[in-house]
């Protein structure tokens, strides 16, 4: 899964990375804890246009009778999402990247609630595949409120030791077919690339993630784990 993760990079930089046009006008930043419902930067390929541009963690299907009615919709899982009715036409037509520069993660019943940083071992951008949607209030003339998904997948190698779940990272010979609105069928680009899951590397970083108020560079840095219980009360005895 993917509930957390950051951005070292400011939009001009992703924009550049992804060659892409930064029409964020200021709305994000670098966010070294991102958390669901905050607005985050998505790439979209429109036309001859690939843009950044800012949308709130966390999707709303456009059939939704109101926002907020139930937790977001933050993951997708690949196995059923051109199926399931909150993610299939955002599948087939409306598809984007979330660039990380690595997310969070935590392996389930671990009372030390121990994170993890998953990141690319070159420091380069991840591009998580992700889909959006654009939502109108009943009987509004506003702006619609756009949000977005990331798609995940089974965990492998050593992230699987950490979580079962893991966000869909495209390798960059793929952005461009993921992107296009115009291709409806992607079921082979719901699979995995065994030399993406190469690129990547994990490492144990602070506790503070854990806290959603905490929001500094330093939370990227590798940091020492925090005990077991046992050895914690091995600690007290010696």
């Amino acid at each position: 899964m993917c509930g957390r993760y950051a951005i070292r990079q400011d939009p001009a930089a992703l924009a550049e990375e992804f060659a892409a046009t930064d029409r964020t006008a200021g709305a994000v930043g670098a966010d070294f804890n991102v958390t669901p419902t905050k607005t985050v930067p998505i790439i979209v390929q429109r036309g001859t246009e690939r843009s950044l541009r800012p949308v709130r963690w966390g999707l709303v299907p456009t059939w939704a009778k109101e926002v907020g009615s139930g937790p977001p919709m933050i993951n997708a899982r690949a196995e059923s999402i051109t199926t399931k009715p909150a993610f299939a036409d955002s599948a087939r037509r409306r598809r984007c990247l979330m660039p990380a520069t690595g997310w969070y993660e935590w392996q389930p019943g671990d009372q030390r609630r121990q994170p993890y940083l998953c990141t690319r071992a070159d420091g380069a951008s991840l591009a998580m595949a992700a889909v959006f949607s654009a939502w109108w209030a009943p009987d509004s003339t506003d702006q619609p409120l756009v949000t977005c998904a990331v798609v995940t997948t089974d965990a492998a190698g050593e992230l699987a030791g950490i979580h079962h779940r893991m966000p869909l990272v495209l390798s960059e010979h793929r952005w461009a077919d993921w992107l296009d609105p115009q291709r409806c069928e992607i079921t082979d680009l719901l699979m995995p690339e065994p030399e993406v899951l190469d690129e990547l590397a994990i490492h144990p970083v602070s506790i503070e993630v854990n806290s959603m108020r905490n929001n500094r560079p330093e939370l990227l840095e590798r940091a020492e784990p925090v005990p077991e219980p046992a050895e914690q009360a091995a600690l007290f005895e010696s």
